[in-house]
């Protein structure tokens, strides 16, 4: 049989991949092609066993799935309300939920001849997947990321050149992750021959964001088992980060049928929703546009031009979310609320003091409003949230957003 995942919880997109007013696929003539035959393929590799069972096996032996379900017993202790249980996919080689993607789509690469590998990269955990494993099949890879972002995540710059990528700093607009895309999708229009553009979350032109999604709902489908086990029920509540937001979804999907589990997805509130777009909380404080090939909910001035957002976290430091997240928000099966700066650097302290978890920031802001709700909870409630990504990347951010200089720790 080919993978479960796709014998139940399917919802969206439709043949014009649309989920509900959002989505589609709105990209040039020259790239028209490219899509399309990337959508037969992966059509194609939905229901062929021998596709998942090469993703199964990296899975299991690459990267180390299944990541374990943890009870934060001290953290729960200290928050005195809900249980609060963590997906550490952190754990996963590479250290984030990238590269759970990243394999299914080089797969398809790989089927496709493409021997050339590009893309985009905020906080580097994406490029840093995307480079580890052009590695292990021998292909060229090339990643496109902020000039911004080359600054605050160095550790990560350095592992991807250390894995034979190549990165290319984008000066263009604020250097974030937005500008590394535009620069993506440009490369791409120029070598469509050889080149696979592989977006690193759930936006971009049908299919991406559904073939993201189902690579990401690994996640959840785990959840699934791993709770049952472990409590005997599902959760509650699912809470996870959301930029693009392939995390969450990965999370979410598997759950969207059961009615009875909340989900929360929480989304960079920067310096608060109320500054002047100094934040990136696309459901708060923007409206529906387009923007790299789909219709979503993005940041943009009344004249539709799409503005700069800010975030301490390099991840989330995007001007909108991935097509399904609004149509979700739409439809209200899902919650989005906003974390700031401040208290998503509260939450990572108390995840390291209590837990012994270095998060990353992006996780961070999850696990801040669980510290918000939980409390407010019985005790026989459980939260479930998605720690996406380990912070040893975010250390120099968080150092200097807290007043040290990394010289005081030599």
């Amino acid at each position: 049989m080919a993978n479960e995942l796709f014998n139940s919880f399917m919802t969206g997109p439709d043949e014009n991949g649309r989920f509900g007013d959002f989505g589609g696929r709105f990209v040039s003539e020259t790239l028209m092609p490219l899509i399309l035959e990337l959508q037969e393929e992966y059509e194609k590799a939905k229901t062929d066993d021998s596709f998942w069972a090469e993703m199964n096996h990296l899975w299991t032996h690459y990267v180390g799935r299944p990541s374990p379900l943890y009870f934060a017993e001290r953290l729960t202790d200290h928050l005195g309300g809900a249980k609060v249980y963590m997906k550490r996919d952190e754990l996963n080689h590479t250290g984030a939920h990238k590269i759970n993607n990243v394999l299914g789509q080089i797969i398809l690469a790989r089927r496709m001849g493409k021997k050339r590998i590009i893309a985009e990269t905020g906080a580097g955990q994406h490029g840093v997947a995307t480079a580890t494993v052009c590695a292990k099949f021998g292909l060229q890879c090339v990643v496109y990321m902020g000039a911004h972002d080359v600054e605050r995540q160095a550790p990560n710059v350095f592992r991807m050149r250390l894995l034979g990528a190549e990165v290319i700093p984008v000066t263009s607009g604020r250097g974030t992750l937005k500008d590394a895309m535009n620069d993506a999708l440009r490369d791409w229009v120029t070598n469509v021959r050889d080149t696979f553009y592989c977006i690193g979350t759930v936006a971009g032109p049908h299919p991406y964001p559904a073939m993201v999604r189902d690579f990401q709902s690994i996640i959840g489908k785990e959840v699934r088992t791993q709770m049952m086990d472990a409590e005997g029920r599902f959760p509650d509540t699912l809470i996870a980060a959301i930029g693009g937001g392939s995390n969450a979804m990965g999370l979410f999907f598997p759950f969207l049928d059961d009615k009875e589990v909340d989900i929360i997805g929480v989304e960079a509130g920067g310096k608060g929703v109320n500054a002047k777009m100094e934040h990136c909380a696309s459901l708060t404080g923007g409206r529906p546009g387009v923007l790299h090939g789909n219709r979503t909910y993005l940041l943009q001035d009344d004249d539709g031009q799409i503005l700069e957002g800010f975030s301490i976290s390099a991840g989330l430091d995007y001007p909108g979310i991935g097509p399904e997240h609004a149509w979700l928000h739409e439809i209200g099966r899902a919650k989005y609320v906003s974390i700031t700066d401040v208290e998503a650097l509260e939450a990572f302290q108390l995840s390291c003091e209590l837990e012994g978890i270095i998060p990353a920031l992006e996780p961070s802001h999850a696990l801040a409003h669980v510290m918000k709700m939980a409390p407010e909870l019985p005790k026989d409630h459980i939260i479930c949230m998605n720690m996406c990504g380990r912070g040893d990347k975010d250390i120099f951010t968080v150092a200097k957003a807290l007043g040290f200089e990394m010289g005081e720790f030599a």
